[in-house]
């Protein structure tokens, strides 16, 4: 799918404008946006809506075909809801209704003409970076495995999106950017849904180590030898069950300064959660092929920033592994000792994400990082604290973390993709109390994804750092069972603001 931008004037009409198909604006006052009104020069459009054939609701439309006065084949009408400034949620409804309508056209390519000054708070690039996420998300399939692909029949290949002249060059680039972006959803999205015996920690290391060869990344992988001499016991207990070799990918982009202090992303890269010794139900584990939906965000966002060539230090690390049981398993009672020298009381073997990122945070502590944040499919207790809504987010109550939360969470309220904080208070750290080690790796049910972060925290004191639990967003059950490629427009968004 291509994506381009367009321009119109006095010369250059809207009218004329010779396409498979226009995309205009319509409000439930039975009012026309200016584009529309540019197209409605024998009153065809103005009918259509005195006539109640559109409402003009949020994500309402009328295909109109053959319209007096303009060149191309057929008018979209979408509704925008209430004639004021656009809001977010109803700009979404409008461009995701517009998609699937693309979708289906017998049209090679088509005009976006909303009403992108009306948004509210936002300007002409956010509104097309939108447009694009919106397309792309729409043209995505899960077929990788089918030996039967779902057919594609018609739909638009190009779509130009109308902004003004003083718009057109942030628009471009938003464009390109939310190009990038969306190709990093994708992988993410492939990683994911790809079942446990395919994606494995040695299929994400030739992942990582595909992207560092097409963008010249840099990449090491470390094996068991290597881990085991960096003494990450803690990371090394999961894997003892499991006969799938662990892996821990260190990938850089390393688009700044070489003085600049990178930005380091810590993604969980479970492969499969059997929960080890501490079996799960059967009911809905197939699902566990996604507790590497960490791992998977971290690798898209690498892909999104590589290609667009971001001018920031970022490093990635995936420690990767399986969660199975076996006669070499790690029992419940077992004490291990973390890369750090803490040792851990593992009282439930399915709280096993926690114990290969407190390795992996460690580790990070030799690059000197600006900031670090882990992104986790954690803790079923932040899907029950928020639903699919929100990542869940953690961070230490200071000015420099307070400062990166903020970050955190103006990127996602700017691109849907949203957060909201949590408390991490050291009250609850003495859930993870234990009689016979530094900590137990559990701290009971209550407040159960604040005491997982709470465990994380104190492996992170020598830097700035913060904790996503995408446990809720990073994936769909039931018929619409899928990945959301979550939170990877949050980061990339980070990311971007951060070069800035």
């Amino acid at each position: 799918m291509d994506f381009s931008i367009k321009t119109f004037d006095a010369k250059n009409t809207i009218a004329a404008a010779k396409t498979g198909c226009i995309a205009v604006g319509v409000f439930e006052n039975k009012k026309l946006s200016q584009m529309a009104l540019a197209l409605d020069q024998k009153g065809e459009i103005t009918s259509a809506l005195k006539s109640g054939d559109i409402s003009g609701k949020p994500g309402s439309t009328l295909l109109m075909r053959s319209i007096n006065g303009a060149a191309a084949e057929r008018i979209l009408l979408v509704g925008l809801g209430k004639e004021e400034p656009i809001a977010d949620k109803d700009l979404s409804s409008a461009l995701q209704s517009i998609t699937r309508v693309f979708s289906s056209l017998g049209a090679n390519d088509a005009i976006v003409a909303l009403p992108f000054d009306k948004a509210k708070e936002r300007d002409a690039a956010w509104c097309v970076r939108a447009a694009v996420l919106a397309a792309r998300e729409n043209s995505y399939r899960a077929d990788i495995l089918k030996s039967k692909k779902e057919p594609v029949q018609g739909g638009v290949k190009k779509i130009a999106f109308a902004v003004s002249a003083t718009a057109a060059g942030v628009a471009k680039e938003a464009v390109a950017q939310a190009v990038a972006v969306a190709n990093g959803i994708d992988l993410t999205k492939d990683l994911s849904n790809l079942p446990g015996n395919v994606c494995t920690p040695t299929y994400l290391a030739n992942t990582a180590k595909q992207l560092a060869k097409d963008f010249k990344l840099n990449i090491e992988v470390l094996d068991r030898k290597q881990l085991q001499a960096l003494k990450m016991g803690s990371f090394l207990s999961v894997t003892n069950g499991s006969d799938e070799p662990p892996k821990f990918i260190v990938l850089k982009h390393m688009g700044g300064k070489a003085k600049d202090a990178p930005t380091v992303l810590v993604g969980k890269g479970i492969t499969f959660d059997s929960g080890g010794i501490s079996l799960k139900p059967g009911a809905a584990m197939d699902e566990m092929k996604y507790d590497m939906c960490g791992a998977a965000s971290v690798l898209g966002t690498f892909r999104a920033i590589a290609e667009m060539k971001l001018k920031l230090n970022v490093i990635g690390v995936i420690p990767s592994c399986e969660n199975m049981p076996s006669g070499r398993a790690t029992k419940p009672g077992d004490i291990v000792t973390s890369m750090s020298g803490q040792t851990i009381e593992v009282l439930n073997t399915d709280a096993e994400g926690r114990l290969i990122l407190c390795d992996a945070l460690t580790y990070v502590e030799r690059f000197n990082p600006a900031a670090v944040v882990d992104v986790a499919t954690l803790t079923g207790a932040c899907v029950t604290s928020l639903g699919h809504h929100n990542s869940g987010l953690f961070t230490r109550h200071d000015k420099p973390h307070d400062a990166l939360a903020e970050e955190l969470l103006a990127a996602g309220k700017s691109t849907g993709d949203t957060a909201w904080r949590m408390p991490i208070e050291d009250a609850y750290q003495e859930q993870l109390k234990s009689n016979f080690a530094d900590m137990a790796n559990i701290g009971g049910s209550a407040g159960g994804s604040i005491t997982a972060a709470c465990f994380l925290e104190r492996f992170t004191r020598k830097y700035t750092w913060a904790h996503l639990d995408i446990a809720g967003t990073a994936w769909k059950s039931g018929s619409a069972k899928g990945a959301t490629g979550r939170p990877v427009p949050l980061l990339t968004t980070f990311l971007i603001n951060r070069a800035k």
